[in-house]
């Protein structure tokens, strides 16, 4: 195998900020909106993570790459990111359980990424700036045509993806003979969601993102629904707001994470909006505000529901808040089954502090 990290590769923004660095991965050129994720380790979930389809990921660990990428690490079936941005891509790794290094895992996969470019100043950049489109390019340094390419790529605000990331045909994961059954409504979901499902009793069925609460319900007769993760505007989901609103009109057991928790404000009349720097990694503080408890938590999200329509709203209660901001991260709705949070109990490889919403869910169905 030939590597070529040495190769230049170039990094535009799209305020015309220009990083210059060298080449990880395939030789070529991507574009998405540039992002940054805080956690230490986790690079491979991060990497095939469907909430990040079209983003271009910011490491801000120095070193990605160094333990490898092992088979059994993964959160779907191939990367999802649209491209990788660190200070040290690690080639060699030193990680028994590993299969292959991350140059193999992105060039057959066919994923651009930059390296050798200072991060810090990047994300301080990014913190100050906002959230916006980027282009990274190891074939192309002409700078005007890298313009040229990136202003075709439409804003992430407004855009519908979760349809591009679900499955296309309905499966099942886990024991058909299990006590519990669970729709799930795949908008992007992690695998480590389904893994708690089958870690407590739930045979889950999982179906396309466009799939009505009738079909669902139907074919079947599941003991609760579960509205996964996925990339993209919420606001752009009419199909799975509607789904929403038929779950909860039917009073089914209901539990979303992240864009399931955006869609269940949305069905109760409460506005989501793009957030200026979203929320990604895995030392974020939460605290229940219900039973008064603090959370160590994963997060991954770029959209939020609007804080002032949550207190105003008759419909729903605040159960979860973010101790860095305030931001609403977790809500239910009043005198029906259904409750959401914005970040990630399943995570992997962690913090594990939320897990136990896996088994109020349960309770629910109960």
């Amino acid at each position: 195998m030939t590597y070529f990290t040495q190769l230049p590769a170039v990094l535009l923004l799209a305020d015309g900020t220009v990083f210059y660095g060298k080449a990880a991965g395939k030789i070529g050129t991507t574009t998405g909106e540039i992002c940054f994720n805080t956690g230490m380790t986790g690079y491979q979930e991060i990497f095939t993570d469907p909430s990040y389809f079209g983003q271009i990921m910011v490491a801000t660990n120095a070193h990605i790459g160094n333990y490898g990428i092992a088979d059994a690490e993964v959160e779907s079936g191939n990367i999802q990111i649209a491209g990788l941005v660190c200070k040290n891509y690690n080639i060699n790794y030193s990680r028994k359980q590993a299969n292959e290094s991350i140059q193999d895992y992105f060039q057959q996969q066919n994923i651009v990424g930059i390296s050798d470019i200072d991060t810090r100043q990047l994300v301080r950049h990014i913190r100050d700036k906002g959230a916006m489109n980027a282009i990274i390019s190891s074939e192309i340094t002409d700078i005007e045509e890298l313009k040229a390419k990136l202003d075709q790529v439409p804003s992430m605000d407004g855009l519908e993806l979760s349809s591009q990331v679900s499955t296309t045909e309905s499966y099942t994961f886990g024991d058909e003979n299990a006590k519990y059954r669970v729709a799930v409504l795949d908008l992007g979901v992690k695998k480590n969601i389904l893994r708690n499902f089958d870690d407590r009793d739930v045979f889950a069925k999982v179906y396309p993102a466009k799939t009505s609460f009738e079909e669902m319900e139907k074919d079947f007769s599941p003991s609760g629904y579960f509205i996964s993760n996925g990339p993209g505007d919420p606001s752009a989901m009419p199909y799975a707001i509607d789904t929403v609103k038929d779950i909860l009109a039917a009073d089914k057991p209901m539990f979303g994470i992240c864009l399931g928790h955006q869609l269940l404000a949305l069905a109760n009349d409460i506005p989501t909006k793009k957030m200026f720097n979203g929320h990604r990694g895995l030392n974020h503080p939460v605290k229940n505000i219900i039973i008064d408890h603090c959370e160590v938590t994963s997060q991954n999200h770029g959209f939020g529901v609007v804080p002032e329509a949550v207190r105003a709203s008759e419909k729903v209660e605040i159960t979860h808040v973010n101790l860095n901001d305030q931001s609403i991260e977790g809500i239910r709705v009043k005198d029906k089954k259904a409750f959401s949070v914005q970040y990630h109990p399943e995570s992997s490889p962690g913090p594990h502090d939320s897990r136990y919403l896996f088994d109020d869910f349960i309770k629910l169905m109960n």
